[in-house]
């Protein structure tokens, strides 16, 4: 009977975005300010929410909660890819990779539930105005929040701890820039069909889930709409959701074109592309797609600012 060679990994060799030493230090510049744009874009509109009472509704309250797990999700692997694009020696820990699969899992899923949740909240705000206040109190807020997060754990756990129990054997080089769930499979020495599957099965039922309560609110809102009369009214009602859909389109475009495919089809340099849409792209996007149509926040980070210069001063 045929024996397979086992090897205990220590550590894994990240490929990286380049092995250009030219390109990897303009990728660093890069993706160093992207990143900063990023925190402080993202930490503005927590910020606005907590210090601004016109803010203090479950629209901001959900937008503050998306805007601090893109934090998250950018600081789970940007930190890395610029450490490593500065060595030669590329590599992250076993257990470095098994966190940052875990929680790259955990903010990804949970975002896709906020995402649907904020859907809901203009579903209501829209489709049910009068039993909005009811509809999305507090304690219901807090509830749809913790339970994406409940969502997102449970989808980290058992990816992760699928991938990671695999045996690894021959190289231990995975070609792109982070611990991801498909260049891991090709790592491993037996077959990942179910691996595979579990990846099809459960992540399609978190993604396209999500992807599906977000549609119906969508459907449902856009319904609405159409029956206002007054055009200015169906301009400003659609205006509250123009945001939201555009944050939905680059998440949700990006994440299937990588993970809704076989292990098979899995095509290297086209996905690292693709993943640093949503890794990286989708979180700087987001204060910009927030905050650049909307009188309120906008507002209230003018004030949060003049306040700031005049504590200075």
């Amino acid at each position: 009977m045929e024996t397979i060679n086992k090897t205990t990994v220590q550590e894994f060799i990240l490929a990286g975005l380049s092995e250009s030493p030219n390109l990897n230090l303009f990728l660093v510049i890069v993706f160093l300010l992207v990143y900063i744009v990023t925190i402080l874009g993202n930490v503005s509109i927590i910020m606005a929410y907590k210090h601004s009472p016109k803010l203090q509704t479950p629209m901001y309250f959900l937008l503050a909660n998306f805007s601090f797990l893109e934090i998250c999700y950018v600081s789970d692997t940007c930190p890395k890819l610029l450490s490593n694009s500065l060595t030669d020696h590329k590599s992250i820990s076993f257990y470095g990779c098994v966190s940052q699969m875990y929680c790259g899992l955990l903010f990804a899923g949970t975002e896709f539930y906020i995402l649907a949740t904020m859907a809901y909240d203009r579903y209501s705000a829209i489709c049910r105005p009068l039993l909005y206040n009811m509809i999305m109190n507090k304690v219901s807020c807090m509830k749809l929040v913790g339970g994406s997060w409940v969502i997102g754990a449970l989808n980290a756990v058992i990816h992760t701890s699928l991938t990671f129990t695999l045996p690894f054997c021959g190289s231990n080089k995975i070609n792109h820039f982070y611990c991801d769930i498909p260049p891991l499979l090709k790592l491993s020495c037996v077959d990942t069909k179910v691996n595979e599957m579990t990846v099809f099965l459960i992540s399609g039922c978190v993604i396209i889930g999500s992807f599906i309560l977000t549609m119906v609110s969508y459907v449902k809102i856009i319904s609405t709409i159409l029956k206002i009369k007054s055009v200015m009214g169906r301009k400003k009602a659609f205006s509250t959701c123009t945001s939201h859909l555009m944050a939905v389109s680059v998440l949700y475009g990006s994440i299937f074109s990588v993970y809704f495919k076989p292990n098979s089809k899995y095509e290297i340099e086209q996905d690292r592309v693709v993943s640093v849409l949503y890794t990286v792209v989708a979180p700087l996007l987001n204060p910009f797609i927030y905050s650049i149509r909307n009188n309120e926040m906008k507002g209230a980070l003018q004030k949060l600012l003049q306040a700031k210069q005049k504590n200075l001063v």
